[in-house]
Formats: structure tokens, C-alpha cells, sequence
């Protein structure tokens, strides 16, 4: 399985919380290989090339499988060259900071980015990541302006907002939410409609005073195209009992994720 980003991320960890529970169903193990770079277009060109015999997947987002087209010149379509096997998951992105920032809501965060004019820094995954994207469409409806830090992976820029290097990331919830829970970053809010189970104390944007704002991420398994409908069949067979399983619905929920 061709995860197109760092170990640790939230692509990196629903595949692979998803893929354990499936290995009972299919009878061998299913091997996670991080290939990360160019906000996930690397990955999945190695995807694009493998043979379409069952023996390569793909675990991929909205970020390499939709905006990537929009932004960069690709070796590959996006719409004919992989064939979707099952959804597995979606997610709210969660607006966090360095422990450090003062402000302690969400109206504080805006009033000390505008004071900080375009100092602050926002950590991403790469250009039109998830973290870019939702950290984007905060500044251009907040009025904001700051730098983005791209990164290989989303765990790399927490890691670095944890030590204090940068100071906002809009991350995913698998993420977030260890930092959030050890009181290492700060959380201001979820951006959905409703609170997250896992961190119930964290208010939606609407709640925060910013309606309107709202930013996900799914996640699902491809194949290359060509892939035999009936190996397709098969997977998406497995990953069903996978996501059924109480086990793996606890696993994703307690990261934020709503089983799909």
C-alpha cells in the first residue's frame, strides 16, 4: 500500500489502521510504503506505474486525488489513471497553535495574527494540502495574512509547532488530537458543523465566532487502472468488515475520523 506521504500523518494512519483489520479477511499482511513529496503527486505516480495485478493500492485524500490536478502538471489523470476501490474515512480539520500564543479562543488567535501583520506562520504538508488549503480559506475569510511552511507530512508540522518553531497549523484530527488531549498545543476549533466525540471541548468555527468555516478530509483505497474488478471486489469486501468492526470504528473515532 502506497501511502503518498510521511509516516505518522493521517493518510499514513487510517491506511494503516484500516489495513491491519484486513488482513484476516485476506489472508496475508498489507505492507505500508511511505513514498511523500510534491503534496502526494510522487506516490501516486508510482501508483500509476505499478502493474495492475492487486499487488500495489493505494491509500490516498482529496489532496493528491482531486486538488493536485488543479495545481500541478501531473504524469498521470487523475480521472482515468487509478480506480477507486472504497471510501474509508472523513475528517474535520482542527485550527491548533504553539502552546505559547496568549490568546486562549478563537476571536484571540485572529486579533493576534493581525497584530503580528504577516509574521505568523501557518505549517502545511505541501502546496494544496489539506492544512494549505483549510489554512487558506481561515486567512481569506478572517482577513489574515501569514507565511506557509511547507512540510513532507502533516506530523511534521505539528512535531515543529509542538517545539515551538511555527505557530498555526489547521491539521487533520489523527493529528492533532494526542497534542491537543497532552496539552502540548493549543486547540480553537473544529471546522464542521458539529463537535468532534474525541474532543468534545473543542467548539465548531460557528461556535468560535467564525460561521461558515468549514474544512474535511476524506480518505479511500485505489488501485492502478486495470485493476481486475473482481481483486477491486475483493478489497472492497475486506475493508467493509474492516470498518464494521467495533475495534477499528474505536481506533478511528478516537482520532476524529467517521468511519464511511
Amino acid at each position: 500500500m502506497i501511502v503518498p506521504y510521511a509516516a505518522g500523518g493521517p493518510t499514513d494512519t487510517v491506511g494503516r489502521v484500516v489495513t491491519e483489520r484486513m488482513r484476516a479477511e485476506l489472508g496475508q499482511t498489507i505492507v505500508a510504503e511511505n513514498v511523500g513529496g510534491a503534496g502526494g503527486s510522487i506516490g501516486l505516480g508510482r501508483l500509476a506505474r505499478a502493474a495492475p495485478d492487486g499487488y500495489t493500492i493505494n491509500v490516498g485524500n482529496w489532496s493528491a486525488h482531486v486538488v493536485n490536478g488543479a495545481i500541478y502538471s501531473l504524469p498521470y489523470d487523475l480521472k482515468t489513471d487509478f480506480e477507486p476501490i472504497a471510501l474509508l474515512a472523513l475528517a474535520p480539520q482542527i485550527v491548533v497553535a504553539r502552546k505559547s500564543i496568549p490568546a486562549n479562543d478563537l476571536k484571540g488567535l485572529i486579533a493576534w495574527i493581525k497584530t503580528n501583520g504577516e509574521k505568523a506562520t501557518f505549517g502545511t504538508a505541501g502546496g494544496g494540502s489539506p492544512p494549505h488549503v483549510g489554512a487558506a480559506l481561515f486567512q481569506s475569510m478572517t482577513g489574515t495574512k501569514g507565511a506557509y511552511v511547507p512540510y513532507r507530512g502533516n506530523a511534521l508540522a505539528l512535531q515543529d509547532l509542538v517545539a515551538g518553531q511555527i505557530d498555526i497549523v489547521v491539521s487533520d484530527p489523527t493529528t492533532a488530537t494526542p497534542q491537543i488531549k497532552a496539552g502540548t498545543i493549543k486547540a480553537y476549533a473544529v471546522a464542521a458543523s458539529t463537535r468532534l466525540p474525541a474532543l468534545s471541548e473543542v467548539p465548531t468555527s460557528a461556535e468560535a465566532g467564525l460561521p461558515g468555516y468549514e474544512s474535511y478530509t476524506w480518505f479511500a483505497i485505489f488501485g492502478p487502472k486495470g485493476i481486475d474488478p473482481a481483486v477491486a471486489q475483493k478489497f472492497n469486501a475486506a475493508i467493509k468488515v474492516a470498518l464494521e468492526d467495533p475495534e477499528t470504528q474505536k481506533k478511528l473515532a478516537e482520532m476524529g475520523n467517521t468511519p464511511r
